[in-house]
């Protein structure tokens, strides 16, 4: 499955492993990505999402639709994401 969170758009970075003796090898640092069952009121329905915590922290805090509209996303587009 792809670990990029829906509605932010957060996505794995890459860097390296840099040991003692400053040998550095390739890492990658995944998104905490969940499922998750958003209740959008002016749908009136429950959309399944893969989203962050990060995503998750400010909808909690905005509300849903604030955030959809703060990240330039529409409810078509948003409806779209969660099939």
């Amino acid at each position: 499955m792809s670990q990029v969170c829906q509605l932010s758009g957060k996505k794995p970075t890459f860097g390296n492993n840099v040991s003692f003796s400053k040998r550095r090898t390739n890492r990658r640092w995944d998104a905490n990505i969940h499922d998750k069952s958003i209740y959008v009121p002016s749908l009136g329905r429950s959309l399944k999402l893969r989203i962050s915590t990060h995503a998750m922290r400010t909808i909690d805090k905005k509300g849903v639709e604030a955030y959809i509209k703060d990240q330039g996303i529409s409810l078509r587009q948003l409806e779209k994401m969660a099939r």
